[in-house]
């Protein structure tokens, strides 16, 4: 009998103690890189995604004034939050990098205490690299107008191309 119990309470520690599934690789171009304090990858310490990837994160579509577009625009992108999650990232801070290197730190709060996207699409089309993309660090300041200010302007990077989750 002790000997059933045992095999059953092994049985179920490893049903419970998986470790965490592997992202699916990409299949289309890469576009983000996400490397750092991360516990899910796909390609080598790193966790990779392409477009279709980053569609399927939850979102949300805000439209907005910001400093850098005219009039209200719209925004459409994978919530920040939800891509930490996606990756397992257990940092406090990120290090958001654009493909001309620029990079500027943020808060991992950012996302989880604001609506904060990843957009890949404003007014409805792709954003080209030309116009800020393929990715670009928007704030919601259709819903919080408090941070329509420079410290958070300096965190809105564009063309992003890697973040790195530091502890």
């Amino acid at each position: 009998m002790r000997a059933k119990v045992l095999a059953s309470a092994a049985a179920l520690a490893m049903l419970f103690c998986q470790p965490a599934l592997a992202l699916d690789a990409p299949t289309d171009p890469v576009i983000l890189t996400i490397t750092g304090a991360i516990t899910d990858t796909n390609s080598d310490g790193a966790a990779v995604f392409d477009l279709p990837m980053l569609q399927d994160l939850p979102g949300r579509t805000g439209t907005m004034e910001t400093p850098w577009t005219e009039g209200e625009t719209a925004f459409d992108g994978p919530l920040l939050r939800a891509l930490l999650e996606e990756v397992g990232a257990h940092g406090k801070t990120l290090r958001v990098t654009a493909l001309n290197d620029y990079s500027a730190e943020v808060p991992v709060s950012d996302a989880t205490d604001y609506e904060t996207i990843l957009a890949l699409a404003m007014n409805g089309k792709p954003m080209s690299i030309r116009d800020k993309g393929p990715l670009f660090m928007v704030y919601p300041f259709d819903l919080n107008p408090e941070l329509y200010n420079e410290k958070y302007f300096s965190r809105s990077v564009w063309q992003i191309k890697a973040i790195e989750v530091i502890e």
